[in-house]
């Protein structure tokens, strides 16, 4: 079967996505790590497919796979980049569209020429993230690769772990996120975050994704950055996450406690690949 595909990505963090309402897909859990590979297949972070809803009250439904085969359940980039296809490709009219996710339902906003999403309200209960430990989850130190190191837990619809460094630059991510991300502490494995201050309203940050390994952005890693920031009292509500990829701006919202993330996307090519 010849399969069209759609190349994008939002600041580096790049997904192929596929149509799965305007064609019959054939089961991908087989084919998804081929198709993320970056030597024997098209390349990319994550597959994300676009499928019919199952709730009445959503326009579509958004089904993730990582570069290692495993499905996950929410990805704050890909969302911009599946809102943005969606409209490109006139599968909608709406500026404002309502998607399922493993996460529960997202809804992301044209503006512009960039998409704002409504993150919904963090997740702080260690047992709901979930880590292996009640109540909320801040600077709990854990052995790591030989070091000890403190994280605040979030899931923005995903378990995140968040660090605060000095220096972000000089972490050697490569050692210490995969040790990390399969820490015994986090049952179904973590998004870890490194974290530079640089002003109340500016953070710079590495993440390791898991799954994934480093990637050039993480929007719903920077949305957990935002919450374990406020939490620990280092940053503002508003703040800008300079990522590797390029920036997002943040918003843990005093009114309803949710978190808006805003942010570009670009669609690099398409194609067809034999499956």
């Amino acid at each position: 079967m010849l399969l069209p595909f759609t190349k994008m990505h939002g600041l580096g963090n790049d997904f192929v996505v596929l149509d799965g309402v305007s064609q019959t897909l054939p089961d991908l859990a087989p084919h998804a790590r081929r198709l993320c590979d970056r030597r024997f297949g098209i390349g990319c972070d994550q597959l994300l497919v676009i499928a019919p809803p199952r709730e009445a009250t959503c326009d579509f439904r958004m089904l993730i796979y990582n570069a290692d085969g495993s499905e996950v359940e929410m990805c704050g980039n890909g969302i911009r980049c599946f809102a943005r296809y969606l409209v490109d490709r006139g599968l909608t009219t709406k500026e404002e569209i309502r998607v399922e996710t493993g996460a529960g339902v997202i809804v992301p906003r044209l503006v512009g020429d960039r998409v704002r999403v409504d993150m919904g309200a963090p997740v702080l209960e260690g047992r709901k993230i979930p880590v292996d430990l009640d109540g909320m989850v801040m600077s709990h130190p854990l052995e790591v690769a030989g070091e000890r190191i403190p994280f605040t837990c979030v899931s923005m619809g995903n378990p995140h772990a968040v660090t605060f460094v000095r220096d972000v630059a000089a972490v050697d991510l490569a050692r210490l996120g995969p040790a990390a991300e399969r820490h015994p502490f986090f049952p179904r494995r973590a998004n870890i975050e490194f974290v530079q201050i640089d002003a109340p309203d500016e953070v710079t940050v590495r993440v390791w994704e898991r799954g994934a390994g480093e990637t050039l952005a993480c929007g719903t890693g920077a949305s957990a950055v935002c919450v374990a920031g406020v939490l620990e009292g280092r940053i503002e509500r508003e703040v800008t996450v300079r990522l590797p990829g390029g920036d997002l701006a943040l918003e843990w919202s005093e009114r309803d406690d949710h978190v808006y993330m805003t942010g570009p996307t670009a669609e690099v090519f398409t194609g067809s690949i034999e499956v």
